[in-house]
């Protein structure tokens, strides 16, 4: 069972705002990109590279928000995760779609998040649980979730079996729910 965020805490304020743009608020709006753009544009530039398009993708991702602000909702997730994963399906698409270089850099997912987000306690989980993983599935889930790659595409890029990419992602991602699962404890 997923816990109700405590009075004040980010998620609620955020889920708030989104409500309140459902409602046409432009101000929550405005609140809601002052509080989470800097973390989408990181995103966007670990994916397509050039900042002129980042910021592109950006504008496109708040007016997708804007438009499907009635349709959120906070049982389903969050809406920083919401808005990142609008983030991450555009700037994919556009790489793909622009035929973009598939590098996106060797930071791979150390590299998408903003420092106001590095004090999170979520962030430390979710980066505790990166560094558990290991370099071999780490780097499969990087290809596959920063650059799009496919299964194939991934073996092909570090001359691997297409079953040990499988089977390495599977098993990272395992261990990933596992770690970040509702009431398990930090490793």
């Amino acid at each position: 069972m997923a816990s109700e965020p405590a009075p004040g805490d980010d998620a609620e304020l955020d889920a708030e705002l989104v409500a309140a743009m459902a409602r046409g608020d432009r101000k929550a709006l405005a609140e809601l990109y002052e509080r989470h753009s800097g973390l989408l544009l990181g995103l966007a530039m670990r994916i397509v590279r050039e900042r002129r398009e980042a910021e592109d993708l950006l504008h496109d991702v708040f007016l997708e928000a804007w438009r499907s602000a009635k349709d959120f909702d906070p049982k389903r997730g969050r809406v920083r995760t919401w808005l990142a994963i609008r983030m991450r399906s555009r700037a994919l698409d556009h790489q793909k779609s622009a035929r973009v270089s598939r590098n996106a850099g060797d930071a791979g997912l150390d590299g998408i998040v903003d420092d106001t987000a590095r004090t999170s306690p979520d962030h430390a989980r979710v980066r505790s649980a990166l560094a558990d993983l290991g370099a071999e599935q780490r780097k499969v889930l990087e290809l596959a979730y920063f650059e799009g790659l496919s299964c194939s595409e991934i073996a092909k890029r570090i001359d691997i079996p297409v079953g040990t990419v499988k089977s390495r992602m599977a098993a990272g991602l395992d261990r990933l729910r596992g770690q970040l699962a509702p009431g398990s404890e930090p490793s």
